[in-house]
């Protein structure tokens, strides 16, 4: 479970604008942690640190960036390097919905760069320095898509599995050096996901209730799948065999994909 004693004191939260990245930060700033708050859009990053400063007395920085540029990684550890971080929270991420040979190339390098390369070199950047003072801990947010390959959002799925796949290794490797890692593997949510991912709008957990279940399982699992029904999808498709999971999730994600076929 996230400890501000082991955790903390500043925590760093990508993805913070909104969605799950918003929700990591409004249920940090109660227990205590100070935030640093990344994102793109500086004016929603900037109104909420003012919410959760005037909620929670809570400690703020914004650091408007795009993770996806280059040198990215670099710029938000020379931002955070007075900071004591004791805690990244690896979320911030896009998908797409679509056919794979509908979709932009630009964009798709955008994504890859996002959700898996900016994921990585984050990860290293801050798991060394956590390392080096023997306590700390990373969220990495992937997706439920992660454990099977995703028709109409293939290349979203295989960023994912990158992610539930680094997650998983990091958290064995960081064994007994002081440093917690859980992967967080949310099905649908309600957020601005499916509208910003050109999707077709369908009811989703609770944001918070996703973000509740990844802060309880750090340190504790290495692996969080929130929610009944993703635990038995992440089960049966581990089960069946994977052409037939596959055609299935084809079928599902169809009906999102405003272009279907």
């Amino acid at each position: 479970m996230v400890s501000l004693e082991k955790h903390g004191p500043w925590a760093v939260v990508t993805g913070a604008s909104a969605g799950l990245g918003e929700q990591f930060a409004r249920q940090l700033a109660p227990l205590g942690f100070k935030l640093v708050l990344v994102a793109r859009r500086a004016g929603r990053l900037e109104a909420l640190a003012a919410d959760l400063s005037r909620l929670h007395g809570a400690q703020c920085r914004v650091v408007a960036l795009d993770l996806a540029s280059e040198g990215a990684d670099a710029a938000l550890d020379e931002a955070t390097s007075a900071l004591e971080v004791g805690l990244l929270v690896n979320n911030a991420g896009s998908g797409y919905y679509g056919r794979f040979l509908r979709q932009d190339r630009t964009r798709f390098a955008a994504m890859v760069r996002l959700n898996c390369e900016a994921v990585a070199l984050l990860a290293h950047r801050f798991a060394g320095r956590f390392a080096a003072r023997g306590r700390g801990g990373m969220v990495i947010v992937a997706s439920t898509a992660a454990f099977q390959g995703t028709p109409h959002m293939a290349l979203y799925g295989a960023t994912k599995g990158f992610d539930l796949l680094l997650g998983e290794a990091l958290a064995q490797e960081m064994k007994g050096t002081g440093v917690d890692v859980v992967t967080l593997c949310p099905g649908a949510t309600a957020t601005e996901f499916q509208a910003a991912a050109g999707g077709t709008p369908h009811a989703g957990a609770d944001a918070a209730a996703v973000v509740r279940d990844g802060l309880r399982a750090l340190g504790r699992r290495p692996v969080v799948v929130p929610g009944v029904a993703n635990k038995l999808q992440v089960v049966s498709e581990r089960l069946l065999p994977r052409s037939l999971v596959v055609a299935l999730g084809e079928r599902v994600l169809r009906r999102f994909d405003p272009g279907g076929r």
